[in-house]
């Protein structure tokens, strides 16, 4: 999410694609990308498959943008750093998501462009500041163009989200577990335990399906 201009397409074919081509072109309400994360995380949970929806910044497509804030799982917000008003800007597209999205929804804030560091109008510590004030997850500055911290900022991103899915999932099942009572007896409880991490990373998949698995 973000302006027009600020990279969005451009970290999304970098990142999905490996190219980082200098024509740009404008963003028609939504488009989409899927691949597969490498989490790092554990050998039961190697990768997530996420689907990135990349939204028009321009204001005529603002309407189709927010339709999909609903079933996001997390969101990217994007500034260029050469253009201070796109930060500022942000504001606004904060309020939208807020109103729309997912209360658990995994906030990050990207300062984009960071290989133009003559140019460059807002500091690391006013992101800093931005992403702090918004309670974020984190901020990172990054560049579509040399490739920097983008595949960072994306596994970060899943691997946040991943966390959130899971930390609800196994929620549910403690309470499923304390409605259903202890059960017959120790030994069906270690089975069940044995069986846990199979149960629950069907569960994540389900329960990112259901309630969308996007990335704006």
């Amino acid at each position: 999410m973000g302006d027009s201009g600020v990279g969005k397409t451009k970290l999304l074919e970098r990142f999905v694609y490996g190219t980082f081509v200098t024509e740009s072109k404008l963003t028609i309400g939504v488009d989409t990308a899927c691949k597969s994360v490498d989490l790092g995380l554990d050998a039961e949970t190697e990768r997530l498959k996420c689907q990135f929806w990349d939204t028009a910044g321009l204001e005529r497509f603002r309407a189709i943008s927010m339709a999909y804030y609903s079933g996001a799982n997390g969101a990217f917000l994007v500034y260029d750093i050469t253009r201070a008003a796109t930060l500022a800007n942000l504001d606004k597209w904060i309020t939208d998501l807020v109103q729309r999205a997912d209360k658990s929804i995994v906030l990050m804030l990207v300062g984009n462009k960071s290989d133009l560091e003559a140019e460059r109008q807002v500091s690391q510590q006013d992101g800093m500041d931005f992403a702090e004030k918004h309670n974020m997850c984190a901020f990172f500055e990054t560049s579509a163009r040399n490739s920097t911290n983008v595949e960072f900022a994306f596994q970060s991103m899943a691997q946040d989200v991943y966390k959130v899915a899971s930390s609800a999932v196994s929620r549910e099942d403690d309470e499923r577990r304390d409605r259903e009572g202890d059960g017959d007896g120790a030994t069906e409880r270690e089975e069940a335990e044995d069986e846990r991490p199979i149960r629950l990373a069907a569960a994540i998949d389900a329960y990112l399906t259901t309630s969308g698995s996007g990335c704006c």
